[in-house]
């Protein structure tokens, strides 16, 4: 029987061996960027990396999802290992796509290389037979919670439950057979060094708004409409006055983008739409932010007369770093770079943002650690990878380790990170609750 670090060693001169490939995926995808539950080109570049290696896989889970196993010599816990497969919408981005916008300006490309060179350590000849348990390799869609109107289309017309990658996944069942998981994200953020681990990020909820009023003739006869711009107006003011209202230790944010601001600059504007987004530390104080938002939305429709539907979109839960699972990988990590570039987190340091790991933080043990391989804000035109090795093949590997951490010696530690596990909901109690947060209303303001 081979020792740990005999299995890692061989994971990491596989990773090693196909670097350039793993590279060439992650800049491929790169450079044909798919905003989210539009990723079907990308999926099937995932699909056929995946034919390549000669993993069987499911595709189309929660519409654009893929799904592949690499099982161990005996049964045991399943470790997910998750990449993502959308951009978001950054024109003006180096590598945006011309026509729609679409930018990897947040780094999900290099997860998908980080996922598949997983893959290739843990087919290193004598690994896999080593472990107890199986490996779920999973590129998930749709993390970024953006083209709000777009999903929620998708959720009327039946064909997507919860509107995130891993919301779906988890009413899907498609985690059921899981019992945690890991992924890296990149960071360009000076405090993370190399690799980041602890931290926590807000939840949110999202808002679809939709102010109704009445068109007219803008120079001739604006007494004859009702301006559903100057609603919107109204309610964007209402909203910035709240702000002295909402807790500092809270970490509320309220923001949002004017998707559509009327038809013709000389028409009273009848329909105008606004995506909103409430975060927050907590459960408790995004609801408080989110009535606090809806009650500014009315207040717009009421000043002018106008209507307003307002939809409420269940959004990202706060993340939960699992401790032991986070000991496990700063562990790997200080092998591939010095000690002093691994920052451990307090877990209470909020990183302000928000994403869907936190929802599966919620039901099972989980990690989402950062790379410092970019440079440039997040979300911007900025944003560009500069060290391809930090980004992909580093992370590869230390998450190929802690997965042989975890279910090599017949799985005890990852046994013992379920042992200590307690998860905050049961995935039904989990999708009751989201389902619970998808309001709409109706607002009229000339009654």
């Amino acid at each position: 029987m081979a020792t740990n670090q005999e299995l890692k060693a061989r994971a990491l001169a596989a990773i090693d061996g196909r670097a350039q490939w793993l590279l060439d995926v992650s800049k491929t995808i790169l450079d044909n960027p798919e905003p989210g539950f539009h990723e079907y080109k990308t999926a099937a570049y995932v699909g056929a990396k995946l034919d390549e290696l000669g993993i069987a896989h499911q595709d189309g889970i929660a519409l654009t999802g893929i799904k592949g196993y690499l099982r161990g010599g005996r049964p045991g816990p399943t470790v997910a290992v998750i990449g993502e497969l959308d951009s978001l919408r950054v024109p003006g981005h180096p590598h945006a796509d011309p026509e729609t916008g679409a930018a990897h300006a947040c780094g999900h490309h290099c997860q998908i290389g980080m996922m598949l060179g997983v893959a290739v350590g843990l087919m290193a000849a004598g690994v896999q037979e080593e472990l107890a348990g199986s490996v779920a390799l999973m590129a998930l869609p749709a993390e970024e919670f953006i083209d709000v109107e777009f999903r929620y289309g998708l959720h009327k017309e039946g064909k997507l439950g919860l509107m995130s990658g891993k919301q779906e996944f988890i009413r899907l069942g498609a985690f059921d057979d899981v019992d945690m998981a890991m992924m890296v994200h990149t960071s360009s953020t000076p405090e993370d060094g190399k690799f980041a681990v602890g931290g926590t990020s807000n939840g949110h909820v999202t808002k679809y708004v939709n102010f109704l009023g009445k068109a007219a003739h803008a120079g001739a006869s604006p007494h004859l409409g009702v301006n559903a711009l100057q609603a919107a107006t109204v309610a964007l003011t209402a909203l910035n006055a709240q702000r002295e209202t909402l807790r500092n230790e809270d970490i509320v944010r309220l923001h949002g983008i004017m998707t559509q601001g009327g038809a013709a600059v000389n028409s009273v504007p009848a329909d105008v739409r606004y995506e909103g987004r409430v975060r927050g530390r907590t459960v408790e104080a995004i609801a408080d932010a989110s009535v606090k938002m809806d009650r500014c939305m009315r207040a717009g429709a009421l000043a002018m007369g106008a209507q307003v539907n307002i939809v409420t979109l269940p959004g990202y839960m706060p993340m939960i770093n699992n401790p032991e699972m986070t000991v496990i990988f700063r562990t790997n990590a200080e092998q591939l770079v010095p000690a002093a570039d691994v920052v451990t987190h307090p877990a209470d340091l909020n990183r302000g943002g928000s994403t869907d790991m936190g929802d599966l933080s919620q039901v099972m043990p989980v990690i989402h650690p950062y790379t410092g391989a970019a440079t440039g804000p997040g979300h911007s035109i900025e944003y560009l990878i500069q060290d391809y090795q930090q980004a992909v093949i580093n992370p590869a590997k230390a998450m190929a380790m802690s997965v042989i951490d975890l279910l090599a010696e017949g799985s005890a530690k990852a046994k013992a990170v379920l042992d200590g596990y307690t998860p905050v909901m049961t995935k039904d109690e989990y999708v009751t609750f989201q389902n619970s947060r998808l309001t709409e209303e109706l607002y009229d303001g000339a009654k």
